[in-house]
């Protein structure tokens, strides 16, 4: 994306006014004029998203649910083994950047994958059940996350797959062997983030922990551009349900 593009992204993202009465309205405000050029400007945003998604094993005939999908960008990870998967679930609330994943399925070609305008916190797909649940940068954005997990454990089969990236923020006291940030990490991205509906959350890593069984967890940070003094951290989680 060019120098104009991304501050004419900027702008909508910090600027202009977010509208509306309902979660998916005021969505829709936010992502409406930034849909074109959303995937350029996340790149160097959104960290974490392909190793997450090359991480997560590929269930034969398989059914995936993206929930929070967007554009669909994150499917493009998964290369050839997208074919392997008998159906896969884009779940949003934006009808704009549900429009951009419907023509980027159509230019792939990928016959096997539906964008769906619903909610996180009750969508269940046709089949009933789930192989794999993902959230990239999506519980941060959803008010009732703990109901989009909770939903997403629900409509996971036994022993299936929950995969998370997104930013976060640590406990004052995090559990043993986590990262603990820093004051000015815990006071200055809450205030930043939420220009944009965006609230990272303490309780996003211990909740995924308690409701999944870890199977892998890292932790990292990078330093944004056009804003590079403080690192914002972020997350990787892979967890299995329990039976």
């Amino acid at each position: 994306m060019s120098l104009t593009g991304d501050l004419r992204t900027l702008l909508h993202m910090t600027v202009l006014p977010i509208r509306g009465q309902t979660h998916g309205q005021r969505l829709e405000s936010f992502y409406a004029q930034q849909a074109a050029g959303y995937d350029a400007f996340r790149a160097h945003l959104l960290r974490g998203r392909e190793e997450l998604y090359k991480s997560l094993p590929i269930p034969e005939d398989g059914i995936w649910v993206e929930m929070g999908g967007g554009t669909g960008h994150n499917l493009e990870y998964l290369g050839p083994r997208l074919g392997a998967l008998r159906k896969v679930y884009i779940i949003d609330l934006s009808p704009s950047l549900l429009a951009v994943a419907r023509q980027r399925i159509a230019d792939r070609g990928w016959a096997n994958v539906e964008a769906v305008l619903g909610d996180a916190t009750s969508f269940r797909p046709a089949s009933g059940l789930a192989d794999v649940v993902t959230f990239s940068y999506s519980l941060t954005m959803i008010p009732d996350w703990f109901a989009a997990l909770d939903q997403a454990r629900r409509i996971l089969r036994p022993g299936g797959y929950l995969g998370a990236v997104d930013f976060y923020l640590s406990r004052k006291y995090p559990a043993d062997g986590q990262v603990r940030h820093g004051w000015l990490t815990r006071s200055f991205w809450p205030v930043w983030l939420a220009l944009d509906n965006v609230y990272p959350s303490p309780d996003h890593v211990p909740y995924l922990h308690r409701a999944f069984e870890p199977v892998r967890f890292t932790e990292a940070s990078h330093r944004m551009r056009y804003f590079p003094l403080l690192p914002v951290p972020y997350y990787q989680f892979v967890g299995r349900k329990r039976p």
